[in-house]
């Protein structure tokens, strides 16, 4: 379809538009609610659509919407790159208009609302999980991390991760849709029942889910030195907030990433003054080091320092594409000219592993160390869940957003790993907002973005071998939902097949007959 011809579609304006009013459910508007029935809108225009090509492309155009919006705060890092983006990730949820049509655009029944109840989630899902491989640029703004405020439904992620809270409110949309675009007793029944069910299902889980129970706790002091002019004023604020902490004390200090530039392997100055501080306090010290490392490449890490030296280190592995690393950086290097993006690609770490910490007794404290945009990967902190880490620790640094949705959205993400995990996470944030969270996702504490100094909370700690079912069963959802995904796009190639054979064509997606709900 040429450009005019897409232009000239004002559905295709409007689900553009209603591709954005998702993204209101997550920080900062933080309209949590308005996600159970926010895509209503977009499925509504792709029901409508003329046939299933014009709902794929509705679909596309809902789906950049989505994009754009969630991500606007990219700007300055990748520029006019965002509207790229927003269009290649838009692409994956063209299928989500396609299933919408056959399902729901002809004539409802109570076979078709059943089917739409489980494919149209599993489309939504597929797509999902398809923009969150890290080469399309990560897990971000995933839909069931709009509710991470409620516990009660963070209670699903115990069992299947972020994404069966995605597939709960992807199916209330989609019965919400089936209530309204018909006026037929067997599917607007089936389709309420199945609201009511979703609905109940996390809370009722969470009341039946027993607390992890603990076998001890850990003080944990998370540093946050605010805006400074330089790296040096970094350094110094940390070290300052860190002399200066009060209340109980401290097993582990946590400092935001990036908050030395110093090699600590290579520059014994500084490492002598976090030697001396960590006696001083008489806890570990997990630093953030974004330095030039002997080989010549720059990397971050989390540098685990203890009063004789430093104890282990963890690189980061999933780079923020444009902002650590360019993609294709000979294709598309350009980039760097018009924006904020990386001048030199940061050197990834290899794998996942818990630093060897220790409380302020001599117990072991093994901390799943992962650093910024990592939190938004599921995968990492299950690893880390897996090979014996009882607290989650997030190093971060979002002050080239500092103005925008990023750095809330971004701390968010802390009670969804929580959930996930069973284990307390947290997140110290060179800017804010540094974060602690229960190994049920409830926020314990938090520092704003206009926020300087430091708070320590102590967390409650499960056993090593403590491992929720997502834990154990990893990504089932995600995977059972692109298999039903293959499945019902098999069904409907075959039915095309048939139609184009001679058999009866289905019944217009927007015909007069279903817009009065006969």
């Amino acid at each position: 379809m040429s450009l005019r011809g897409a232009l000239s579609q004002p559905a295709r304006y409007a689900s553009a538009a209603a591709g954005a009013l998702p993204v209101l459910a997550f920080p900062g508007p933080g309209l949590a609610p308005l996600a159970w029935v926010a895509l209503v809108p977009g499925l509504e225009l792709m029901r409508r659509a003329g046939g299933p090509r014009e709902a794929a492309v509705r679909g596309w155009w809902f789906g950049a919407g989505f994009i754009l919006v969630a991500m606007v705060w990219l700007v300055p890092s990748v520029g006019p790159g965002l509207l790229v983006l927003a269009a290649v990730l838009g692409v994956l949820q063209a299928p989500l208009g396609a299933a919408v049509w056959w399902l729901l655009g002809p004539r409802v029944t109570v076979r078709r609302a059943v089917a739409a109840l489980v494919v149209v989630p599993s489309v939504w899902l597929a797509a999902e999980f398809a923009r969150s491989w890290h080469a399309l640029g990560g897990p971000w703004a995933l839909l069931g991390a709009s509710q991470w405020e409620h516990p009660a439904v963070l209670a699903l992620a115990s069992v299947g991760g972020v994404w069966l809270v995605s597939a709960a409110v992807v199916a209330v949309n989609t019965g919400v849709l089936v209530v309204v675009s018909t006026s037929r007793v067997g599917p607007r029944a089936v389709a309420a029942g199945t609201v009511a069910a979703v609905l109940l299902a996390g809370p009722v889980l969470f009341l039946l889910q027993a607390a992890p129970e603990p076998d001890g706790s850990v003080t944990v002091a998370l540093v946050q030195a605010g805006q400074t002019p330089d790296e040096a004023s970094r350094l110094e604020a940390n070290i300052r907030f860190t002399g200066a902490l009060s209340g109980p004390e401290p097993d582990l200090v946590v400092w935001g990433e990036s908050s030395t530039t110093a090699d600590l392997d290579r520059d014994p100055a500084v490492l002598d003054r976090l030697r001396a501080l960590s006696a001083a306090t008489g806890a570990r010290l997990l630093v953030g080091e974004d330095a030039r490392k002997a080989d010549g490449r720059i990397s971050k890490d989390a540098v685990l320092v203890t009063p004789d030296g430093v104890a282990a280190r963890y690189r980061k592995i999933r780079l923020v594409p444009f902002g650590e690393y360019i993609p294709l950086r000979p294709l598309l290097g350009w980039v760097a000219g018009v924006s904020r993006a990386a001048g030199e690609n940061r050197a990834p770490g290899t794998a996942v592993h818990p630093l060897p910490a220790v409380d302020r007794s001599g117990r072991p404290l093994p901390v799943g160390a992962l650093i910024c945009f990592e939190s938004a990967f599921p995968d990492m902190s299950r690893q880390a869940a897996a090979e014996g880490a009882r607290v989650i620790v997030y190093q971060s640094a979002t002050s080239t957003f500092q103005d925008s949705w990023a750095p809330a959205q971004h701390a968010s993400l802390g009670a969804i790993r929580a959930a996930e995990t069973g284990r307390p996470v947290v997140q110290a944030a060179l800017t804010g907002e540094s974060v602690a969270y229960d190994a049920q996702g409830r926020r314990l504490a938090r520092l704003g973005t206009d926020a300087r100094g430091s708070v320590t909370v102590v967390l409650a700690t499960v056993p090593a071998g403590e491992l929720t079912w997502y834990d154990r069963l990893g990504d089932w959802v995600p995977l059972t939902a692109v298999a039903v995904t293959v499945l019902a796009a098999a069904a409907a190639l075959r039915r095309t097949g048939r139609t184009a054979g001679g058999e009866p064509v289905p019944p217009p997606a927007a015909g007069a007959s279903q817009r009065t709900g006969s």
